[in-house]
């Protein structure tokens, strides 16, 4: 299923807060908002108005949504009423609720790595150094965040108690600039999606053994487990979903690669439903070469398309 939504703006992170059956999407750039959809219809249902995001989370406990603007765009995530702003430092990205202690992590390829905040009020408890530019982060809900670091081919541990990195997987030359971070919790395997060779890596949460690796498509930014299935997903940005199926939690293979539109490399995953979701624009002929040293998978375009932004969905 397509919904052709569009809108003006670019985007990058797309969250499906599933308990309040809302779909997020934030749209960058003059008049920057995040745009509010009904997670089961897609149509519109609000809009968190002046608001530059890269991504949202929701921290169920308090009820509140979060935006990685800056500051920090603070909301009533049954109602989408604004409620305040938070300072943060640092040049926000990804985010994630832990449902550990109801805290959200916000964070920056530039220090700090990492911001803290306490999800009922808003609060700021502590920034983390995380050795490097984090991407995508997952929590085991009992004191641990693991966080994909791009420039540096590793995992960060995190001890979600101290606000303190304890150590650093390296994946050994088995996958880098990896983007994209599921978490099988009851098996504690992780799953690094990676663009650099276009890898995904399974490796233990315990120790950061590689348990083997898997070929996705390219230009990955975004991965999800879906523990009712068993199912790892990697959106690439060569328009390509991977799935790759857990069989036991050391054999893994990949199922099927289903097609869907060039751009659509982040995701997110409506659990209830067993829905994957994907965002992406249709854009016109490239003005100009690409730059030098431009990352893999990444398109060289032109403006996007007018009403062309789209949310694609992918069920079983």
């Amino acid at each position: 299923r397509v919904a052709r939504v569009g809108g003006t703006g670019g985007f990058d992170y797309v969250y499906a807060d599933t308990v309040n059956r809302r779909l997020y999407v934030p749209r960058t750039g003059p008049g920057g908002r995040v745009t509010v959809y009904d997670l089961d219809r897609l149509d519109s249902v609000g809009t968190i108005a002046n608001t530059n995001a890269r991504g949202v989370a929701v921290d169920v406990a308090s009820g509140h949504g979060y935006a990685s603007s800056k500051p920090l765009a603070m909301w009533d995530a049954r109602t989408l009423a604004p409620m305040h702003t938070v300072d943060v430092q640092g040049g926000p990205d990804g985010i994630l609720a832990d449902p550990f202690n109801g805290r959200i992590w916000v964070f920056s390829h530039g220090a700090p790595n990492a911001t803290v905040v306490d999800g009922a009020t808003g609060a700021v408890v502590g920034t983390v150094d995380l050795g490097g530019a984090p991407e995508q982060a997952v929590s085991d809900g009992r004191g641990h965040l693991y966080v994909d670091i791009e420039d540096k081919d590793n995992i960060a541990v995190v001890d979600a108690r101290t606000l303190a990195a304890t150590t650093h997987y390296d994946l050994a030359g088995r996958g880098g600039t990896c983007a994209g971070l599921a978490f099988d919790v009851a098996n504690r395997v992780l799953f690094a999606t990676c663009r650099n060779p276009a890898t995904m890596v399974a490796l233990s949460a315990d120790d950061g053994h590689v348990i083997t690796t898997l070929p996705i498509g390219v230009g990955t930014d975004g991965a999800a487990f879906n523990p009712a299935t068993r199912e790892v997903f990697s959106s690439n940005g060569d328009g390509t979903l991977t799935i790759v199926r857990e069989n036991t939690p050391t054999d893994f293979v990949v199922a099927q690669t289903v097609r869907t539109t060039p751009g659509a490399k982040t995701l997110t995953l409506d659990a209830r439903s067993n829905r994957v979701l994907l965002i992406a624009a249709e854009y016109g002929p490239p003005t100009a070469p690409p730059p030098a040293g431009a990352p893999p998978g990444r398109p060289n375009r032109g403006p996007m398309v007018p009403g062309s932004f789209a949310i694609w969905v992918v069920g079983r």
